[in-house]
């Protein structure tokens, strides 16, 4: 079986709607359409999280009157913003004599980073106000990746209640100039639907470059992208230096300066890194160094891939490896894998592999089966991760029914198919009451090679046919379910290394990473057609 995935979970923030004025035209003065037909970028039943009426949410008063100057057309960036309140004025174009100011220090690094992509002066703190000024402050409260941006009398003002809000107000500016060389006047009010928006690597079977990583990291920034998922450790390689142990790791590798680097860059731009390390299938590379930790069958056969649970050097050797990485990746998050163990995809596993049953009746009676030992293996996994303060998660299919163990209850469902033999419809999770992330293969994997059944997916089809609630298959789950999927993630696969070079995988994944966070941003349907959306991606670069 191939293995697929994807990543990341943030805690799930709840969404509430806007305040009024939303979803509306907004009027002129003779109270008509705004010049060009702009309207206010927000369906009836889109969201905003962590607004409420009182506050961020209510427009301000009615657009001033101006003789010159048309109502503003909205706003036309990737994701698309949810609200904009439009004015009459001539918006905002960057001077080179223009100054980034910022209201608290925390906020530095997003003025420094703003003022080289426009050409800017980068002026530090500062409490004058000055004709053509940007200016980043926090304030307010609700949700951290919210952000409110003000373009009027020849000034930009963004702001929010966290630093990842007013980050995501200064993509939204980057996009505008690039995109029309102005930003509207008016006032733009904006927040993701979902706080996870992943994209996940495969660096285990295909080596990417630092340089090709760093790429993406940008990109993903730009797109307001919050998390990239690591599988760094597969059957062909393991691909991150290792002090503990250095005999696993494959001779094409990443340095833990070069991750450290990449972590960073990542958490510049408000990503979160979320390492892999599946088990206890997948094992290969680390098996490889370990041959006597290998699982065997009745016969002696060994198992790909499959490590054997039942000796306590074998949990030792993974809990190794995941102590030592919660030093290198400092995000909050960790994946747990726990796909595809081998021993499981047999008719009987109490029979073809004995040493596992009799383990799983010492530890939890004489009823204890083979997949109770599983799901106990991954428990012990989550506590060790859970000990460094970290969220976990692990694939669908290494969550088995029937069990008299059950899975920890703080795990994340990393929903990827229900192709595998078994497999659990998305529906049981969440009637238990789990989280579950979409990483849905039938949109969201972008398999190497294209082996089996899988095809390269297209942003068109994300973009028409995908949303979060769609899990599985083509079928979305009931609206009820929405709160307890906090997001989703694009995956690149690398199961055929050399089908494509980095270059073609970049430009192959660059609209459909595109229509998948336009769709975790705001799931409803979008106001662009495809050919406009792919058009404005064109031009937004």
């Amino acid at each position: 079986m191939i293995r697929k995935r994807a990543v990341v979970a943030a805690a799930f923030v709840g969404t509430v709607a806007l305040g009024t004025g939303v979803g509306v035209w907004a009027s002129s003065g003779g109270g008509g359409k705004p010049a060009g037909g702009a309207r206010q970028q927000q369906s009836s039943s889109a969201r905003v999280a962590g607004t409420d009426s009182g506050s961020a949410a209510t427009p301000p008063a009615s657009p001033r009157p101006g003789r010159t100057y048309p109502l503003s057309p909205a706003p036309r960036t990737i994701p698309a913003v949810r609200s904009h309140t439009p004015e009459r004025g001539p918006g905002w174009q960057p001077r080179k004599a223009d100054r980034v100011v910022i209201g608290a220090a925390g906020l530095a690094d997003e003025g420094r980073l703003i003022a080289g992509e426009l050409g800017l002066t980068y002026a530090g703190r500062k409490d004058d106000v000055r004709p053509g000024d940007v200016r980043l402050t926090l304030g307010g409260g609700g949700n951290q990746e919210s952000y409110t941006m003000t373009v009027r009398d020849g000034r930009v003002d963004i702001s929010g209640p966290g630093e990842a809000g007013v980050f995501y107000g200064t993509r939204t500016l980057k996009q505008e100039v690039h995109g029309g060389g102005t930003a509207p006047e008016g006032v733009v009010r904006d927040a993701p639907a979902k706080p996870v928006r992943g994209f996940m690597l495969d660096i285990a079977r295909k080596p990417y470059s630092e340089s090709w990583i760093e790429d993406r990291i940008r990109e993903l920034g730009d797109l307001k992208f919050n998390e990239l998922g690591l599988h760094f450790s597969d059957d062909q390689a393991f691909r991150i230096e290792s002090g503990t142990h250095p005999e696993i790791v494959s001779p094409d590798h990443l340095s833990k300066a070069q991750v450290e680097r990449i972590v960073a860059l990542a958490n510049s731009r408000h990503i979160t890194v979320v390492p892999e390390i599946d088990s206890p299938g997948h094992l290969g590379a680390v098996l490889a160094a370990h041959p006597d930790l290998q699982l065997r069958n009745a016969s002696g056969t060994p198992t790909k891939g499959a490590i054997d649970i039942s000796k306590p050097a074998s949990a030792r050797i993974v809990d190794d490896l995941l102590n030592e990485y919660a030093g290198l990746f400092t995000g909050d998050q960790w994946h747990l894998g726990g796909d595809e163990y081998q021993a499981l995809t047999v008719k009987d596993p109490q029979a073809s592999y004995p040493q596992l049953a009799a383990a799983a009746r010492r530890k939890y009676g004489s009823g204890g089966t083979v997949a109770d030992l599983a799901t106990g293996w991954l428990n012990d996994r989550a506590a060790t991760v859970r000990a460094h303060g970290r969220t976990v998660r692990a694939w669908n299919d290494g969550f088995y029914r029937g069990t008299s163990v059950q899975a920890a209850k703080d795990l994340q469902v990393a929903y990827w198919t229900g192709k595998e033999i078994g497999a659990r419809p998305p529906l049981e999770y969440l009637a238990a009451g789990r989280r579950v992330l979409n990483h849905n293969d039938e949109f969201l994997y972008y398999v190497l090679g294209q082996p089996q059944t899988f095809v390269y997916p297209t942003g068109q089809r994300i973009y028409e046919q995908w949303n979060p609630r769609v899990l599985r298959g083509t079928a979305a789950v009931p609206a009820r379910y929405d709160g307890q999927i906090p997001g989703g993630s694009f995956a690149v696969w690398s199961d055929f290394p050399n089908a494509q070079t980095e270059a073609q995988v970049a430009a192959g994944i660059r609209l459909p990473l595109r229509a998948t966070v336009q769709k975790l941003w705001d799931p409803g349907k979008p106001a662009l057609s495809w050919p406009d959306f792919r058009s404005l991606a064109d031009r937004l670069g």
